[in-house]
């Protein structure tokens, strides 16, 4: 058991405390307190008195709450120069009440100048405590509330070898945390955070000394209550949100009203624009609240982004509270541009255009239109107050005089837009347009009748020259061709079917050449025979039906035809049965049964004009397979190249075409083949890809040359010995032709003795025929014969539909003619064993 005793250098106070502890077993124990009072007059006495007694009260109170805390007390101070006594206690831990007993405000503090410290609700404020004293350390420092005699906050250096380890005590139901004595600033100062409305009003600082003399100060504090934040309200009473104002247009006024409820003291309530004070005439709504209302009257561009603020202010400690709006404002352009547009334009090319508008808010809509019609085709770029449009454009023809508008308006701004114009100078090569006169009905015009043409041009720049075409060809002034230009005009007189076609004009300028639309005409005519003046050989064997095609040129289309066949013995008229007609072609299936089948067909056609004036004509002569060639020669030979001819065997009265192919043995296909329809004779070509052919088919390829004519194909020839490099084709192993040149010259004898003899009867056949067709009164025209035959050849694979080819004969002289009447005009049964 130990016993702390503490004695207060003041002889007037005495406190013991003990305190029990072992083995961390605490026990209470009572406390007594003693106080002696000396006093130096009977009015001490008395205030002594009374002290004693409140202090024995209190002391009672202490004690219960010591002991419940466990604390020790603190030892009982009496000043004898304040008159005061005060007991100081704490628990063991240092943070337990230091309570003044006595009067709370004393003579002397009585008489301490109170200082005015303001401070703004929620924020801190430092209460000022200078605590220094020259040669003396601070023994406490105590702060009260008004006249309290019980201190909110102390400070306790007892016992402590210096003020770091001092300690702190804050009335919880006052302060508690918010409070922070700083004894270490120059002059300590009481801080306390977060001010509420209660901690308002007068508070002191007692300082106590070892061996000085105690000092007091006395502060005065006032709390600031801000006021709310402002509200502004538009003219119709409705509160405005946001940062922007507006937006507005030029000309509009401005009426805003500012409302601030709340504040002590009572704050002022003004405008400011741009940080200018403009308004600060407020005035009392109801209660507390408070109004200012702003008049700006019509507002220009230059207010533009102003910034209007209304400030509520009662306190330097703080920021006013304050509400602040930036005026936004709708403007019209200042000014609307067409950037250098080109002075000429050439059609149907793309131009970009660009416009440029500024001063808009927001940036203006630019609109392009052509006349009345709105031109889509744009591309926009916005920067700052600045909007560019650029139009891609492609001028025609028919814009050239009109007008481009650039349109630039704000829609945020009724009925005010600006707009440039630009008239459009668009060169283009000529347009032209061919028509037939006016006069005349292009379906009604025939041969021998008057036709003419108007050109009509239209240019930018001017046309300098106009040519016509017919047919592409141009037509230059004729007076004896009865072609006459004239002007935009051309004339022709006495037309032909040759004047049908194609006609069109041409206009030069500056820009080019433009030909016209391809004008047809028209000239109605008889029947003509497509092949004119010409004999179609068919080549027919007995028993074999044949088709023979008439083609005529008419216009309009014939509407009838009827055949005639003619031998030496007699004229004969077809049936319409036995022919067909579709549009201007009529197909005849003739078969020849004897030889006195054979001889000449004749048609003719009829139409809305008149009747053909001359037949179409063919000879039916017996035909049969061709002879193969024979006797084929290799020359010209080289590394890459050799040249093959033959001798061409008997045509069988139709003309032939020759093939040679170069085919596999062994799995039948062609690998080329190649067509003449002169003579058999060929040309290869890049013999080294030949080599690989080979190489790939095992030198089983065999070159062979053949004939076919309408009516089929001869035998092959295969090539004898034939080699590229080291590499021989084989010979046909199925025809060999290889043949003594006495066989050779027997059988051609027999060739050439054969068709002299057919070639006579075949003569004398045509001249008979053509003699009575004179009698009959046809103009004879037996200048050529035109065979039927197949198709070219095509692939070397097989032989395709008919077609028609020709081929010249020679005119016979009048001595010819004279033997042929004394010739019979039958053609021999042995016609047909030459084949």
């Amino acid at each position: 058991m130990k016993c702390y005793k503490c004695q207060h250098l003041m002889p007037t106070t005495c406190c013991s405390l003990t305190i029990a502890r072992r083995n961390k077993i605490k026990t209470r124990t009572k406390c007594r307190a003693k106080t002696r009072t000396r006093t130096t007059s009977t009015a001490n006495v008395r205030v002594a008195v009374s002290l004693t007694t409140t202090t024995s009260i209190f002391m009672t109170l202490l004690f219960l709450l010591s002991c419940s805390r466990n604390v020790t007390l603190a030892r009982l101070h009496s000043s004898s120069s304040t008159s005061t006594v005060a007991l100081h206690g704490m628990n063991s831990v240092g943070n337990g009440p230091v309570v003044g007993v006595g009067n709370s405000l004393t003579t002397k503090d009585a008489h301490v100048k109170t200082k005015d410290i303001d401070a703004v609700e929620g924020k801190s404020v430092s209460l000022p405590c200078p605590i220094s004293a020259p040669l003396d350390d601070v023994y406490m420092v105590l702060w009260f509330r008004d006249n309290a005699g019980i201190p909110l906050y102390s400070f306790d250096v007892r016992d402590k070898m210096n003020s770091d380890q001092a300690r702190h005590w804050s009335a919880p139901e006052v302060f508690g945390s918010r409070a922070k004595f700083h004894f270490d600033s120059q002059p300590a100062t009481l801080e306390i955070k977060d001010i509420k409305r209660h901690d308002q009003g007068i508070y002191r600082c007692r300082i106590d000394f070892r061996t000085s003399q105690t000092q007091s100060f006395r502060f005065n504090l006032s709390v600031i209550i801000l006021p709310e934040q402002p509200i502004i309200l538009d003219r119709w009473g409705r509160q405005l949100n946001g940062t922007k104002l507006g937006p507005k247009q030029e000309g509009d006024d401005i009426v805003i009203t500012c409302r601030v409820v709340g504040g002590r003291p009572q704050p002022q309530v003004r405008w400011l624009v741009n940080g200018l004070l403009v308004d600060n005439q407020y005035e009392h709504n109801s209660g507390d609240v408070i109004e200012n209302r702003l008049l700006w009257p019509s507002v220009q561009r230059t207010d533009l982004n102003s910034v209007f603020t209304c400030q509520a202010l009662n306190t330097q400690l703080d920021k006013p509270k304050e509400k602040s709006f930036i005026l936004d404002m709708h403007l019209k352009p200042l000014e609307v541009k067409i950037i250098e547009p080109p002075s000429s334009m050439v059609a149907d090319r793309r131009y970009e255009v660009t416009c440029e508008s500024t001063g808009s808010r927001p940036n203006a809509i630019i609109t392009w239109y052509k006349g009345k019609r709105q031109l889509r085709r744009t591309k926009d770029e916005i920067s700052n107050n600045t909007t560019r449009s650029e139009l891609s454009f492609v001028p025609t023809t028919d814009d050239d005089g009109k007008s481009i508008t650039c349109r630039a308006e704000n829609p945020n701004v009724n009925g005010l837009y600006l707009e440039t114009m630009w008239k459009l100078n668009v060169v283009y090569p000529p347009l032209v347009t061919l028509r037939l006169g006016s006069t005349l009905s292009p379906d009604d015009i025939k041969e021998g009748d008057d036709v003419y043409f108007e050109c009509h041009v239209q240019s930018n720049p001017q046309w300098r020259k106009l040519l016509w075409l017919h047919n592409g060809i141009h037509l230059e002034h004729n007076t004896s061709a009865r072609v006459i230009r004239s002007n935009q005009s051309l004339v022709l007189q006495k037309i032909t079917k040759h004047y049908a076609g194609n006609y069109a004009c041409s206009a030069i300028n500056d820009e080019g050449e433009t030909v016209s639309n391809q004008l047809p005409l028209r000239v109605k005519y008889t029947p003509i025979c497509k092949h004119l003046d010409r004999v179609i050989l068919i080549g027919a064997s007995k028993d074999e039906t044949v088709e023979v095609a008439c083609e005529i040129q008419a216009d309009p289309p014939p509407r009838t035809f009827r055949w005639k066949f003619n031998n030496s013995g007699e004229t004969l008229d077809v049936g319409s049965e036995r022919f067909s007609v579709n549009g201007s072609r009529s197909i005849l299936k003739y078969t020849p049964v004897t030889d006195q089948d054979y001889g000449t067909l004749s048609c003719w056609a009829s139409n809305e004009v008149g009747t053909q004036n001359q037949p179409c004509l063919f000879q039916v002569v017996l035909a049969a397979l061709p002879n193969a060639v024979s006797n084929c020669t290799i020359f010209n030979r080289t590394e890459l190249s050799v040249d093959i001819q033959c001798i061409p065997g008997y045509d069988g009265g139709l003309p032939q075409i020759f093939v040679l192919e170069m085919f596999s043995t062994r799995s039948g296909i062609t690998r080329f083949n190649i067509t003449n329809t002169e003579e058999p004779q060929f040309s290869l070509e890049n013999l080294d890809t030949l080599t690989s052919i080979m190489t790939q088919e095992n030198n089983s390829l065999k070159l062979r040359i053949y004939a076919f004519n309408q009516k089929g194909r001869s035998a092959s020839y295969s090539l004898p010995d034939f080699s590229i490099g080291s590499t021989a084709f084989r010979t046909d192993d199925d025809v060999s032709l290889t043949l003594s040149p006495v066989i050779v010259g027997s059988v051609l004898t027999i060739v050439i003795i054969s068709l002299a003899v057919a070639l006579k009867i075949f003569m004398m056949t045509f001249l008979h025929n053509l003699r009575r067709n004179r009698q009959h009164g046809t103009k004879a025209t037996a200048t050529a014969v035109v065979t039927q035959t197949g198709d070219v050849y095509k692939g070397g694979v097989g032989i395709e539909k008919p077609r028609w080819q020709h081929t010249d004969i020679k005119s016979k002289s009048s001595e010819d003619l004279v033997e042929d009447e004394r010739d019979p005009d039958v053609i021999p049964s042995q016609y047909g064993k030459l084949f």
